[in-house]
């Protein structure tokens, strides 16, 4: 994109009456230049089987053509018609709670023939229809893809063939692998292979995740092979993807392997939705931005976030802009809301869009109008901004599915709960960050990696992280790192397996975690806490050295964190779960003690700082004051624009930034 996109999802199907020209006259006063639509509104593209309708896209197109705002088409295939469950039941995904009933979005098997077939037909005459007009920039296959739980038994065949490829046909190495003889769950016979809807071997689950998360990338790649063959040079193909759920945008999507499922998509789309008001920290437009500009080492489009949304949600002043430019200073090239207006009926009633019920302008959407002006004056200087990060955060799909197989055993240990103690307090020190995983190509580029439970990975990739350590590379891991095979099978050797060669460290036991705290004089953490509702690891020292103990009659022997030397890099290792304040403490004693040099500020939250390099080759400052109360700070940097107010600031300037206002400072 040569200019920043500022959107809004719309549905003229929606409307409780004809207001077309009035919601665009709106849309241009806020600066709008790009909407979204068809993605969810199948029912009203073919009403009957084979009978297609396509006067709201229509419609749409010609208004938005001749008011000069850009359209992005989605494909319906997410939100299935009436007619084709009544006339193909079996459409419904079986899961392992039963089949699917009608209603809800999202309720198919994506794999099912009759879906995939009326899929495709649906999107071949919606790409006939719209390709060629001048409107459409671009097009979202589907949206919000994931494998919905489906196990039904087209899948199950499905996975019996993956299975049997993996395993080159081979059921002897299947059963050691999985460690099937237990409870008696040996396979003797490609015919007798079970469902796996019940299964209770972590090996099985944890790779019928992988496989179903195939499934996801397989489809997708499916329809954007489809809107490949009719799409336009200057027209791109996105998906907008969404995360782990935890009532907003949490962690690592379990559901979709993000890093494999977006290499057919020309750019990546995600959807973040983050509480506001008083709980607002920028910490998931944070997160979920990085994942999404790692993905493809470029700039991402946020095709869906709150304006107002819930009520608990209803922006205070100054937070829209402060939420709209965070996107930007994490790499996003367009910010859009779901959606343009409220819905004035049906599952989404209280969800509130840009504009109220009453369609009238309201202090969100006059906010909204400043955002416009703003990113059609700075597009220039804030599109396509990139960065150059020293640190990154690995995260695992794998590591995600087979460890939390385990929460009955380990006191509901989470993984992503893990990864976002490490993300987050690498963000409250204002340590900017990519997030990769054990695809990543050149791990070499990056000073300090941090690595949530590694629970399951290859001997090879582990490998790799020590030989990366040896050349040079500084690496914190978490608890359960490198306990498991690929295959979810725990290493026979001392634990933590082969990577206790890069951290000199090792323990055959592990307890519960209750009522221990930590002696960390090296760290030196007042609060002296751990998540004791996990267990934590008995470290014996081999060549490393404690950075903490246990705080506890029985096990204060034992080391909690240690650190070693091992060639020319360095490896922390966390033999618990540490507290966000344990956490910053392990990171400033990294970048203090292994001579890791970062271009960070030495504030912390709720000042938050981004830096990024634009398209002329300039630094851009970002800071975000994400409090109620006006922060000062001493501007340390090179002499530069306040591009916002157009002010010059010198090198050691005094800047104070209003409650939940930012500043946006071009070194000259």
């Amino acid at each position: 994109m040569e200019k920043l996109l500022y959107g809004v999802a719309y549905y003229d199907e929606y409307m409780p009456y004809d207001r077309l020209e009035k919601d665009i006259e709106m849309m241009k006063e806020a600066g709008i230049n790009t909407v979204r639509i068809a993605e969810s509104t199948w029912s009203t593209l073919e009403p009957q089987n084979g009978v297609f309708n396509f006067y709201h896209i229509d419609r749409v197109l010609e208004a938005m053509y001749k008011a000069n705002i850009n359209v992005i088409i989605g494909t319906p295939t997410y939100a299935i018609p009436t007619w084709m469950v009544k006339e193909h039941p079996n459409v419904l995904a079986k899961t392992p709670n039963g089949q699917n009933k009608y209603g809800p979005r999202q309720n198919m098997d994506i794999t099912n023939p009759s879906y995939l077939f009326y899929s495709e037909r649906i999107i071949r005459k919606l790409m006939e229809h719209v390709k060629d007009h001048p409107a459409v920039i671009g097009y979202q296959a589907d949206n919000e893809t994931k494998y919905y739980e489906t196990c039904g038994d087209n899948v199950q065949l499905l996975f019996v063939k993956y299975v049997k490829e993996k395993f080159n046909n081979d059921l002897s190495q299947l059963n050691k692998s999985f460690g099937l003889d237990y409870w008696s769950n040996r396979i003797n016979s490609w015919e007798d292979f079970p469902s796996v809807e019940g299964t209770i071997n972590a090996s099985l689950s944890s790779e019928f995740a992988q496989f179903q998360r195939k499934l996801v990338t397989d489809f997708l790649t499916w329809q954007v092979d489809i809107i490949n063959e009719y799409k336009k040079e200057h027209q791109f193909v996105t998906q907008n993807f969404d995360f782990d759920w935890r009532g907003y945008s949490y962690g690592v999507q379990s559901y979709v392997n993000h890093f494999e499922a977006s290499k057919p998509f020309d750019t990546v789309s995600v959807d973040i939705y983050h509480p506001t008001q008083d709980e607002l920290t920028g910490i998931e437009i944070s997160f979920c931005g990085d994942l999404a500009r790692t993905l493809k080492n470029k700039n991402y489009f946020v095709m869906e976030t709150e304006a107002q949304g819930f009520a608990a949600w209803v922006p205070y002043e100054g937070q829209l802009r402060l939420q709209a430019f965070s996107h930007i200073a994490s790499g996003a090239s367009m910010v859009a809301y779901w959606h343009w207006h409220s819905i004035h009926n049906s599952a989404e009633t209280f969800w509130k869009g840009l504009l109220s019920h009453d369609f009238e302008p309201n202090p969100t959407y006059l906010e909204a109008k400043t955002i416009g002006k703003d990113f059609e004056r700075l597009s220039n200087k804030l599109v396509n901004l990139k960065s150059d990060n020293k640190v990154a955060l690995l995260v695992d799909n794998h590591s995600l599915t087979s460890l939390n197989a385990f929460k009955w055993f380990t006191g509901g240990l989470d993984y992503n709960d893990y990864a976002r103690v490490m993300y987050d307090s690498m963000y409250n020190l204002n340590i900017n960050c990519d997030i990769i995983d054990t695809t990543c190509q050149d791990i070499e580029k990056y000073s300090l990696i941090l690595v949530p439970p590694l629970y399951s990975s290859s001997d090879e990739f582990l490998n790799k992280l020590n030989s990366y350590i040896k050349n040079g590379g500084n690496v914190i891991f978490g608890m359960r790192s490198g306990f498991c095979d690929e295959n979810v099978k725990v290493r026979h050797s001392i634990q933590p397996g082969i990577i206790r060669e890069a951290c000199g460290v090792s323990y055959s036991q592990f307890v519960f975690g209750k009522d221990t705290k930590l002696n960390n004089e090296v760290l030196k953490d007042k609060n002296n806490e751990i998540n004791t509702n996990s267990w934590i690891e008995l470290l014996t020292l081999d060549t490393a050295k404690t950075l903490a103990s246990f705080d506890h009659h029985e096990w204060k022997k034992y080391s909690a964190i240690t650190t070693n030397n091992y060639g020319n890099g360095n490896a922390i290792y966390i033999g618990c779960f540490p507290s966000m304040s344990t956490m910053k403490n392990i990171l400033n004693y990294a970048l203090d003690n292994f001579q890791i040099s970062l271009d960070k500020e030495n504030f912390e939250f709720p000042l938050i700082s981004k830096k990024l390099i634009n398209k002329d080759g300039k630094i851009v400052r970002f800071y975000f004051n994400y409090s109620k109360e006006k922060i000062s700070f001493n501007y340390k940097n090179e002499n530069g624009i306040e591009i916002i107010e157009n002010n010059k600031v010198n090198k050691n300037t005094e800047l104070l930034i209003d409650p939940w206002g930012f500043k946006i400072i071009e070194e000259v």
